[in-house]
């Protein structure tokens, strides 16, 4: 029997800590599929450690955001795009562990609109427990989410900016509404609470493209909602740079290892970008420290003057501008491009990238 031929590219789950400024990836792990853990001649391919066992994407998400609150990084909004945002378990947990998520849907997502809720448990007949689950009935069904959308009344639009582009300011045209999810509720005791459903219609469309659930509060603006939820565009562009610019897409191995060692080298090279980025203007707060050139020491000599008592240097001196354009390099300090003032947002968000 001929040996199954090994994955062209590899699906990666990671988590992102991100502002109006920058994001950078905080969790990076590779997905690997059931019939490869399963595998024991492609787990010895593949280096796949032995401690490793299946976990689905949605599950390593909920894991790299239970492991970035322990490790105590900045807490904010948890984006998801329909790719996980659609499943009800990984926004329960999420829900769990005390956070707030703005989650993408698909269309024929289900919700319980405005002012109605699944039936109550069926009245006791007297034989027999008493009913405790959620009803429906032929009459009595929730609705998908587009379904509901095309329904809305026309005062139910808004046209929304979010943030400036390169040309233009960038808009949309936008409604929201407070349902509640309406997944495999008849099988539940209680009625969900009630959350934000934001949906897009773009003008010149002819149904609406993008939908969203959040559980933030219900006195959030509409404005903040929008906003917070367009904040994935400044992940997927940072992604765009880490594949392009640095690397992260030109992986071509076939082993755990190697596959984490490389996206590791480059975060931490786009790390470092971030942070020289935010030393130089535009991008430079204003409370950036301007560098003075240094003085001059007494035992300086140009550069190619005779030394007549060299000795090797047991470390680089990286102190010391000899040249009115360079600055002397501090100590690195924690990147303050991703601690900016306590207004800004700063949400952790799950993204698939392959």
């Amino acid at each position: 029997m001929p040996k199954p031929a090994p994955a062209k590219a590899g699906v990666a789950v990671s988590l992102s800590l991100a502002n109006h400024g920058a994001s950078l990836p905080m969790a990076y792990r590779l997905y690997v599929p059931h019939e490869w853990i399963e595998d024991a001649e492609r787990r010895r391919s593949g280096k796949i450690p032995e401690d490793i066992a299946f976990k689905s994407k949605n599950q390593i998400a909920l894991e790299q955001i239970k492991q970035a609150r322990q490790q105590g990084l900045p807490q904010g909004v948890v984006l998801m795009d329909a790719g996980y945002g659609n499943n009800s378990d990984l926004r329960q947990g999420i829900t769990q562990e005390g956070l707030i998520y703005v989650a993408g849907l698909v269309p024929t997502t289900t919700v319980w609109a405005p002012g109605t809720l699944p039936l109550p448990p069926a009245p006791w007949t007297g034989r027999g427990r008493p009913g405790k689950r959620l009803r429906r009935d032929a009459t009595h069904q929730p609705v998908s989410v587009k379904s509901l959308a095309v329904q809305l009344p026309k005062d139910a639009w808004q046209t929304i900016a979010w943030r400036e582009g390169t040309n233009e300011t960038l808009c949309g045209r936008f409604a929201r509404c407070r349902v509640r999810p309406a997944h495999r509720d008849d099988l539940r005791e209680a009625v969900r609470p009630q959350e934000w459903l934001l949906i897009e219609w773009p003008p010149g469309e002819a149904e609406p493209t993008k939908y969203w659930l959040s559980t933030l509060p219900e006195q959030v603006s509409f404005e903040r909602l929008v906003d917070l939820t367009k904040l994935r565009w400044r992940i997927k562009r940072d992604y765009l740079e880490l594949k392009q610019e640095v690397g992260l897409g030109h992986y071509e191995g076939r082993g755990w290892r190697g596959f984490h060692h490389h996206a590791t080298l480059c975060i931490a090279a786009y790390g470092f970008l971030i942070s020289e980025r935010e030393a130089i203007p535009p991008s430079a707060p204003r409370t950036t420290t301007k560098f003075q050139k240094p003085a001059v020491p007494d035992s300086y000599r140009p550069r190619g003057a005779a030394d007549p008592a060299r000795t090797a240097y047991s470390e680089l001196d990286r102190n010391h501008a000899t040249t009115p354009r360079c600055r002397s390099r501090p100590e690195p300090a924690t990147m303050s491009v991703l601690q900016r003032a306590p207004q800004t947002a700063k949400p952790l968000s799950t993204l698939m990238t392959q």
